[in-house]
């Protein structure tokens, strides 16, 4: 055990890493370790890192060495997804004691000793098709909202993506299990679940059930007001599953699905499951059940044989889409990827380029989406962050609100009339007495 000790950690990439982390969190804790921020003096550091782009690459490195720099005789341990890729490049940083991998990253606790640097940094990966093993976990405690891990590891080889290299073959729990979890959440308090894997729309590989049912069985946990669908595949989120979510009590008409591009070409070339077709009828089926509904969109631009007419195809058809808001990254060179064997490398300035155009349509759609609903009342969940005498919180349909700071509010949802959009881009708010949950 390990009394009086105090452990950071530091999260970079999606929110499975969240979940990770804070399920991490736990064990040290159970081992005796004081959890502590991140900008404070520890007796370990734990990154858990990210490697979907060049640039969280990057910034895990410039993490890596913050901690070391923090506290030279701390125990220095780096997990997850760029750890189990480039361990290599992460141990030629002088101060890295632990790198695990994937899969090899929930037996930390085990590997700690007597916390005393290592004389040479130890590594333990597994390959990508040895990791069949699923790891529950959790968030708790760093947000007002729980991320559940549902799924993990992914069968498609898209080619600009290395998350199968890293994360190994889709797998998971039972529903059984999976609701155990959720209920387990809720005993907490916690009023918000956020499903997140890596591929949660394939659910049930290694179960032999389906997401669908999942879905409904979690939908009658009690304590839990909302569910909230991370990205899921378009052409995983089946019709039916859109039906139960538009006649569902607790799943919020809040979609995140990744387009990637919205050329046919493009995809081709990328080798996504799917057509722009496909895409463009699961949001009219979304919107036809939910016109309120909010609409989130992943998209790379400037991979590899994106032309400049696929482009404008693709911006178009974008532009023409009721969607609400666009997740936008230029496209970033991944080792072993099959995309660095296609033709017609787009410059990176161009990525750019397109990537700002992007980001600026989304502005607008965003803005029209807000513009929409003022007026009409909500029920919001408010959040514990704050800034600058404000507080936050959000709709069922992801609407982002702001007030004046009130720590009764915490994790309180309260019917609001939307009034107005501020400064900051977010929606003003006035609180209906008598009218919370």
């Amino acid at each position: 055990m390990y009394q009086n000790k105090k452990v950071a950690f530091f999260t970079l990439g999606c929110k499975l890493n969240y979940s990770e982390t804070s399920t991490l969190a736990r064990k040290f804790e159970q081992q005796g370790f004081t959890r502590v921020d991140f900008k404070e003096e520890a007796d370990v550091y734990v990154v858990n890192s990210c490697s979907v782009t060049e640039q969280s690459d990057k910034k895990s490195r410039n993490i890596i060495r913050q901690a070391i720099r923090r506290n030279p005789k701390a125990l220095v341990a780096v997990v997850g997804c760029y750890a189990q890729l480039r361990p290599d490049a992460i141990a030629s940083i002088n101060g890295v004691d632990l790198i695990l991998g994937t899969h090899e990253k929930y037996s930390i606790t085990e590997r700690l000793g007597d916390l005393t640097k290592k004389p040479e940094t130890e590594i333990f990966t597994s390959k990508p098709r040895e990791q069949k093993q699923f790891h529950q976990a959790y968030s708790y405690g760093d947000r007002t909202r729980s991320f559940l891990k549902v799924q993990d590891g992914c069968n498609y080889f898209c080619t600009y993506c290395t998350i199968p290299m890293a994360r190994g073959v889709s797998r998971n729990d039972t529903i059984a299990n999976t609701v155990a979890e959720a209920e387990k959440i809720a005993s907490n308090g916690i009023k918000e679940i956020i499903l997140t894997g890596i591929n949660i729309g394939d659910f049930g590989r290694s179960t032999g059930e389906r997401f669908i049912d999942l879905i409904k069985e979690l939908d009658k946990v009690e304590g839990i007001e909302r569910f909230r669908i991370s990205s899921i595949e378009p052409n995983l989120l089946e019709d039916e599953i859109i039906e139960f979510v538009s006649q569902s009590r607790r799943f919020a008409p809040h979609f995140h699905i990744p387009l990637q591009s919205g050329s046919d070409d493009v995809l081709h070339l990328m080798k996504r499951r799917y057509t722009r077709d496909i895409f463009a009828h699961r949001v009219e089926t979304i919107k036809k059940l939910m016109p309120h509904a909010f609409i989130g969109v992943d998209l790379i631009a400037g991979t590899n044989g994106e032309t400049e007419e696929f482009f404008l195809d693709s911006y178009n058809f974008i532009r023409d889409l009721d969607v609400t808001q666009l997740h936008a990254f230029p496209y970033s060179e991944r080792p072993n990827t099959q995309a660095l064997n296609i033709q017609g490398p787009v410059s990176v300035d161009e990525r750019r380029n397109r990537c700002q155009q992007l980001i600026e349509l989304s502005g607008r759609k965003l803005h029209h989406f807000y513009e929409q609903h003022l007026g009409t009342k909500h029920n919001v969940l408010f959040e514990s962050q704050r800034s600058k005498g404000k507080m936050f919180g959000f709709t069922d349909n992801y609407i982002r609100v702001e007030l004046p700071y009130n720590a009764k509010l915490i994790n309180q949802i309260h019917t609001v009339e939307l009034i107005g959009i501020n400064a900051n881009g977010h929606v003003d708010i006035r609180l209906i007495e008598g009218e919370g949950l």
